[in-house]
């Protein structure tokens, strides 16, 4: 049974995608920083590995375990929310070094075995703030977007080889952890800086009003993926959920 390693499983699209694939039958390496955090049911097709995207001692050690891979999900982030003169340029590069490096990083460490046979799938996960400007999402937006000028230009390169780089775009999902996240650590960052004060409490307000039915669940997440992974006639760049859907039809 083919085998896929997904980063970033504890939880949000992660673990959906951990549990959608298991669901298919594959052989699931679901990573994340600390295994602890599990709360997948067990399965004999499930193998909990931790991992760090931004540490090349961990992502070996992972990729050891995993054995072949048949498919890599790159979909461990972190998100952040605040403006561009509020955020530290440490912040700035620990949100690349997370969104776009380590998944430059995962994406070497099985490019060489997937070369080697000539078949591999590699699924990057975006956001679609790359479709929408949105305000105070300027550092999270740019690694993002990064990401997927990066997929699409490294597709071109690794299809004499038969393997296959994709993108799903998730739309907003605030039933998810990841918006608690984003505030967590703009608490610890020492907040907004007090010139936008207002004008982020009405922007965090706005997308707070969102309407559900305009909103991504995980598991539509979990099924593009899925789709990108396994149908070979998937477009490379694949929006997910309503409102990354009706994103895309705008540019």
């Amino acid at each position: 049974m083919p085998t896929v390693l997904i980063t970033g499983c504890s939880t949000g699209f992660g673990r959906e995608t951990a549990l959608y694939f298991i669901e298919k039958g594959w052989t699931v390496f679901a990573t994340m920083r600390n295994p602890a955090a599990n709360t997948m049911p067990a399965s004999e097709r499930l193998h909990v590995v931790p991992l760090d995207v931004t540490d090349a001692n961990s992502i070996a050690d992972a990729i050891a375990q995993a054995g072949q891979i048949d498919v890599l999900v790159n979909n461990a982030g972190i998100g952040w929310f605040n403006a561009l003169e509020g955020t530290p340029l440490d912040t700035a590069r620990e949100v690349f070094e997370t969104n776009l490096f380590g998944t430059i990083a995962m994406m070497q460490a099985v490019l060489p075995a997937m070369r080697e046979r000539r078949s591999g799938t590699i699924v990057n996960v975006a956001s679609s703030t790359i479709y929408v400007p949105l305000p105070l999402l300027a550092v999270y937006r740019a690694s993002k977007a990064a990401v997927v000028a990066m997929t699409e230009s490294a597709a071109g390169e690794l299809a004499q080889f038969d393997i296959r780089a994709r993108v799903v775009v998730p739309g907003l999902a605030p039933a998810t952890n990841f918006a608690a996240n984003i505030q967590e650590r703009v608490a610890r960052g020492g907040w907004f800086p007090p010139a936008y004060a207002d004008f982020a409490q009405k922007s965090l307000a706005a997308l707070q009003a969102h309407p559900p039915e305009e909103t991504t669940s995980a598991s539509e997440v979990a099924e593009a993926i899925f789709r990108s992974a396994t149908e070979e006639d998937c477009p490379t760049v694949l929006p997910a959920g309503p409102d990354a859907v009706a994103g895309a039809a705008k540019q």
